[in-house]
């Protein structure tokens, strides 16, 4: 792979990068207060194939009629030999298979994280020894809180800042160990590398039958019963469901 060939590559790459973050395709990869970053980072690399094309391609723009080029005596001959040793040299062809993942991000969307990952990871939320002091709940009948909130709440001071308020949390379905339905959301540190799930179990008036990767709102009430998740061993806390309905896909699906 020549220069010219790395130029293009580089251009391309930088080009994906700039339309997944202009677009919610970045949703699927980091987290949303990273794309600033992205779309710096996307530009730097459309500059810099721009650049190296420029100077490549300089020579030809200067060319002389005769069809001699300026910077000959500089650049070595132009038979395919090298001006120092007079021998040919062959980049490696592997370089090439750099472009397979600039294709894969131009042509291919691969969906968020979902069920599959959550069946493969343990819990993100860990209990600790001592327990945590969370400031009341926001005013609202039903309130809205996070599978991260609500999972955190439950566990670290077994709801005691929750009380008997209804809470209503949006998320996916994914089957449990035991054949039933958990509600998931994944949560990002920094990336989709990173995406840990917060699993809740489900009872009272649990759905049932519903596909893994369904997303649903669900609206109940504290419940003090607890499972163990059989990857990590971790906590996982309940919600005592009043009522359920599925909705569309979230644009942003992480936490």
């Amino acid at each position: 792979m020549n220069r010219q060939a790395q130029a293009v590559v580089l251009l391309l790459l930088g080009g994906a990068v700039i339309r997944a973050s202009l677009t919610d395709l970045h949703l699927r990869y980091v987290k949303e207060g990273l794309r600033p970053f992205l779309v710096a980072a996307g530009l730097l690399l459309v500059a810099a194939a721009v650049m190296t094309l420029f100077y490549e391609l300089r020579p030809l723009l200067r060319r002389t009629p005769a069809g001699h080029d300026d910077d000959h005596d500089a650049r070595g001959d132009h038979d395919g030999h090298d001006g120092d040793d007079g021998h040919v040299h062959h980049e490696p062809r592997v370089g090439w298979l750099l472009i397979l993942p600039v294709l894969g991000l131009l042509l291919v969307a691969p969906p968020a994280l979902g069920s599959y990952a959550a069946g493969q990871a343990g819990t993100a939320v860990a209990t600790r020894q001592q327990p945590s002091d969370y400031p009341p709940l926001p005013d609202g009948d039903p309130v809205r809180v996070t599978v991260l909130d609500y999972a955190s709440r439950a566990l670290f001071d077994r709801g005691t800042s929750i009380g008997d308020r209804r809470v209503q949390l949006t998320g996916f379905v994914t089957t449990g160990p035991d054949g039933r339905p958990l509600l998931a959301r994944m949560v990002l540190s920094c990336c989709a590398a990173d995406g840990r799930p917060v699993k809740l179990g489900l009872t009272g008036e649990a759905p049932d039958g519903l596909a893994d990767d369904t997303w649903i709102e669900v609206t109940g009430r504290y419940s003090d019963r607890i499972a163990r998740d059989p990857v990590n061993d971790a906590e996982i806390p309940y919600l005592d469901v009043e009522s359920w309905r599925q909705v569309p896909v979230p644009r942003q699906q992480y936490e």
